[in-house]
């Protein structure tokens, strides 16, 4: 086994290598796709958006016209006679009014009277109306009055609309190479989801290469050979850096669902995303650092400084202290950084606060959402929390737990050399 063991380790340091590099590579190109999917499904795309309203609305008026019944024509008669009537009797005041200007008018508004008598038309009104709904009942006039009345409506329709900028959206459905938003979000939901499942596996095996790594050096009773307490440390390096630089969390809050009946059609919105946020540490820095406000610029630094410089700084000075060249081990630093930092690391706060930050959120989150979710009969809407940690969070649990263990075996190591030395 301990002719083994060497080989053994270098192959765990490769392999961790080879996924961490898989890992990192990946998780970028996996947020980019995350935020374009969270774009596409924003809520002032949808729920927000005059035009989307316009397009379900519409559908539905036509729809609603395009099932008139025009065969039930009972009603329409009286509707027909009255305004025939109205006609007529608007017609003979427009006449009178005309004639009355002019003495040739006058005379002839007086035969009028004398050979015209307007109850007489009148009496023909419903016949007038049968005629007409007849006209009206001939299946070519029903269409052409269907289509008439669907012009209409979408030339209102056309006059309602709203200048938005789709000019994300647009990249996007560029970037994917289709031909629509649908098909668009089809696409990254069917690669984001591949891509998650990929890179939680690889997460999984790295984390366990490096427990088996130390676990390995931990059964045994000598100190530790050189070389593995290298490849030991290097592991810490590769969980911490990918840790860091992979999404820890993904906060994410949107209506799953909302959606009422109108005139018997349902008007439906899915997935209209609130908010969404998918960061790494590295990730955060980046945007603290760049905030004009001088505060978040501190807060930034503070964060980079106890969850990747002090970490990094440390494991430096414990190879420094294990191989104890030019007698660092006398070095106050060095010293402070391997014996005395545990109670100055942030490591396990940071790691307590991400989960506050989950937790806290979730519970603003499912709180909110629940008032939401309190819909009628009428109304159905369906909120979803999406909250939750990433990857990245359990490979820097990991570092972060193992780290503590690599004292001991520094301390293993100082025993076995003191054995050694004669008394």
């Amino acid at each position: 086994m301990k002719q083994t063991r060497p080989y053994l380790y270098i192959l765990f340091l490769l392999v961790s290598l080879v996924l961490s590099q898989q890992i990192i590579s990946k998780s970028r190109v996996h947020q980019v796709k995350k935020h374009d999917l969270a774009e596409l499904n924003n809520i002032k795309y949808g729920l927000f958006s005059i035009n989307e309203w316009k397009n379900q609305i519409s559908e539905i008026v036509e729809a609603e016209i395009g099932n008139m019944n025009l065969n039930e024509t009972k009603n329409l008669k009286p509707m027909v006679e009255a305004q025939l009537h109205s006609l007529i009797d608007t017609v003979d005041k427009r006449m009178r009014e005309k004639n009355n200007k002019t003495f040739k008018g006058r005379f002839k508004q007086s035969l009028i009277h004398t050979f015209v008598d307007i109850k007489d038309i009148k009496e023909g009104v419903p016949k007038y109306a049968d005629e007409i709904i007849k006209v009206m009942e001939k299946p070519k006039n029903k269409r052409k009055l269907k289509e008439a009345l669907i012009d209409k409506v979408d030339e209102y329709f056309d006059k309602t609309f709203e200048e938005q900028d789709n000019t994300q959206v647009d990249k996007i459905i560029k970037k994917t190479s289709t031909q629509d938003t649908i098909e668009a979000r089809t696409i990254l939901e069917y690669e984001i989801t591949n891509t998650q499942k990929l890179l939680e596996m690889l997460s999984q095996i790295l984390m366990l290469i490096a427990i088996c790594a130390f676990v390995i050096a931990g059964i045994s009773k000598d100190a530790l050979p050189s070389k593995e307490y290298i490849v030991l440390v290097s592991l810490l390096f590769v969980l911490l850096l990918t840790g860091v630089m992979t999404p820890m969390i993904d906060l994410e809050a949107k209506i799953s669902e909302m959606s009422f009946v109108l005139f018997d059609h349902q008007v439906k919105f899915t997935n209209q995303v609130l908010y969404f946020q998918t960061k790494s540490v590295i990730d955060v820095f980046w945007i603290m650092f760049r905030h004009p406000d001088f505060e978040m610029k501190i807060v930034g630094i503070l964060m980079v400084m106890f969850s990747v410089v002090f970490p990094i700084t440390k494991l430096i000075s414990s190879i420094a202290y294990y191989y104890n060249p030019w007698n660092t081990r006398e070095n106050k630093w060095v010293q402070f950084f391997v014996l005395k930092s545990g109670k100055w690391s942030m490591t396990d706060v940071m790691i307590i606060a991400i989960f506050m930050a989950y937790i806290g959120f979730n519970g603003v989150m499912e709180s909110q959402l629940g008032v939401l979710h309190e819909a009628s009969e009428e109304l159905v809407m369906l909120t979803t929390n999406g909250t939750k940690l990433q990857f990245g969070f359990y490979v820097f649990m990991t570092y972060a737990v193992l780290a503590m263990f690599l004292s001991e075996f520094l301390t293993k190591r100082q025993a076995y050399q003191a054995a050694l030395q004669p008394k």
